[in-house]
């Protein structure tokens, strides 16, 4: 194929992008629209928008009970959640955390004046490393915070026991995890508290939301009144506090969600297992596998590149498609301990975490969820494929026309 052949395959040499509509990867997932709008209408009734109101009570009531859980509390972000449940649990000083994450886990340490220290994870879980956790441990560590990537679980069990030994407090963030299980338990029911993501992004969303899952009675009591400005009642105010608290309008369209959580996961498994057939047969691209003994979303296809059979490099994977209109994502690169102002702190983080190196520059995420259809999914394959058959002169003309590389990563 001629150089001219190859421009009117592909967008990013000058072809007309293969979508018309860009495909995102976390588009939301929506429920009925006609019993959200029922239930916005029931708030304009009750002039109620927020403080604790009805349609937050219920929502936190069916989070708790599908989690299996005493108490949820619902919270405007999963953010400010990380943020009170981190005071709640008395962190300070040092708390150990994996830098193969999204970087609100590590600021919402740093804005509290605690260190993150940042772990490798394994490289077949992309979940933090038990071992090295251990390593890091120093008298100034007060904790640890796994966070179940992808929706896979951390190995909960052997970081339970590093934070017995050693008298850490333990918590997950949970911001992929919504429905998913480990050894049978359902993520939000393991450490002292694990923390959820309701953002539009996630596999149940509130639009913005987050919430704090438990089964201790007192540090629910801690967090609830922390989400509060600290009020106990009308005029008592027992702890330092700040306005956490979920919207009615938020736990309005989670309720909506909510009811329609296994249709998400049809439609997240029937994209998954089109993508693996697809791709399964393309040389260099390994598709990241759930557990099939646990329970899963499916709300990620992680794809990753092994550059030694692969003639594309993950960024020209992810240019070629976002110039057809697939906007495939970098998650999580370059890693916490490259971004500020951990970069400045820990200027050779890079050395101890050779595996978030390695993984951090070889995933990106495709386009799924409720917005995709099989046919989306056949015809990004075959552009895929398409490409990497060409790879070698393909990568050559973008090396040759210098085009720049994609330099967002959420």
């Amino acid at each position: 194929m001629t150089p001219t052949d190859l421009a009117q395959q592909f967008a990013i040499l000058g072809a007309q992008p293969s979508f018309e509509t860009p495909l995102h990867v976390g588009c939301p997932n929506l429920g009925e629209r006609d019993r959200l709008i029922e239930r916005i209408n029931q708030i304009f009734e009750r002039k109620w928008l927020t403080n604790h109101g009805p349609l937050v009570r219920e929502f936190e009531g069916e989070i708790a009970r599908r989690v299996g859980v005493k108490h949820c509390i619902a919270m405007c972000n999963g953010t400010v959640a990380l943020e009170i449940s981190m005071r709640a649990l008395g962190l300070r000083g040092e708390v150990i955390v994996p830098s193969f994450t999204f970087i609100a886990t590590a600021h919402a340490l740093q804005w509290q004046k605690i260190t993150p220290i940042f772990c490798d994870i394994d490289p077949q879980t992309h979940t933090i490393d038990p071992e090295q956790v251990e390593r890091l441990i120093t008298p100034r560590t007060t904790g640890i915070v796994g966070v179940h990537t992808w929706g896979r679980p951390c190995a909960a069990d052997e970081l339970d026991s590093i934070a017995a030994r050693h008298k850490l407090k333990l918590m997950f963030d949970a911001a992929h995890a919504f429905g998913c299980t480990y050894k049978g338990r359902s993520i939000g029911s393991l450490g002292s508290l694990e923390v959820f993501s309701f953002h539009a992004t996630k596999f149940l969303n509130c639009g913005e939301g987050g919430a704090v899952v438990t089964n201790d009675d007192d540090l629910a009591q801690r967090v609830r009144l922390m989400s509060n400005f600290g009020f106990v009642d009308k005029d008592e105010v027992q702890y330092l506090g700040t306005n956490g608290k979920m919207s009615e309008m938020s736990a309005a369209l989670g309720l909506t969600n909510l009811t329609h959580v296994d249709d998400f996961v049809q439609a997240n498994r029937r994209n998954y297992d089109e993508y693996r057939k697809a791709l399964e047969p393309i040389p260099g691209l390994d598709l990241l596998e759930y557990d099939d003994a646990e329970a899963c979303n499916f709300q990620y296809v992680v794809v990753e590149v092994d550059d030694t059979k692969c003639p594309l490099s993950r960024d020209q994977i992810v240019d070629i498609l976002s110039a057809e209109n697939v906007l495939a994502r970098r998650y999580f690169w370059p890693g916490c301990h490259r971004m500020e102002p951990y970069r400045s702190f820990f200027p050779d983080a890079d050395l101890l975490v050779p595996n978030t190196e390695r993984v951090s520059s070889r995933v990106f995420l495709l386009p799924t969820g409720t917005a995709i259809q099989t046919t989306n999914i056949e015809k990004i394959c075959d552009l895929i494929r398409r490409a990497i058959h060409e790879g070698s002169r393909l990568s050559g003309l973008l090396s040759a026309q210098e085009i720049p590389l994609q330099t967002m990563s959420l």
